[in-house]
């Protein structure tokens, strides 16, 4: 049975925390969905470092200390580590793959997805489904 949690991406971090988003709405649904559902989430470190930097480079610096709020309280967000093991796996497939527009970041969320079978992720990022899973906000 695959896994009853969902992946959060930077954009779906970034369209929960940015109201002017067009796909906030949506975003906030998704998760009220979920915890309607007891279902709870993951994330890296790898994604909250993209989304701190998005966030600061969007002029949206103001956000940054309920973001990382939340990934130090949120019971129903898990924050997984990548790690030297992960990291260096990511490598590896990352060259494989050099042929994708994907990032290395994307890379480490794709492999941590497979290893916890998660399939769906709060992203509006098209690389989710060119890799297999299914984008929550496209």
């Amino acid at each position: 049975m695959a896994d009853r949690r969902g992946f959060v991406d930077t954009s779906g971090f970034y369209a929960l925390l940015a109201r002017e988003d067009p796909r906030h709405k949506r975003a906030v649904e998704v998760l009220a969905a979920y915890r309607t559902a007891g279902r709870t989430a993951v994330t890296t470190d790898f994604v909250a470092d993209e989304t701190a930097t998005l966030l600061k480079a969007r002029g949206l610096s103001h956000l940054l200390d309920s973001f990382f709020g939340m990934l130090a309280t949120s019971l129903a967000l898990h924050l997984e580590f990548i790690g030297e093991e992960r990291f260096w796996k990511t490598r590896t497939y990352f060259l494989k793959h050099a042929d994708h527009g994907y990032s290395f970041t994307d890379c480490s969320s794709f492999l941590l997805m497979k290893e916890l079978a998660l399939r769906e992720a709060l992203t509006t990022d098209a690389h989710f489904a060119e890799a297999g899973f299914v984008p929550l906000l496209r």
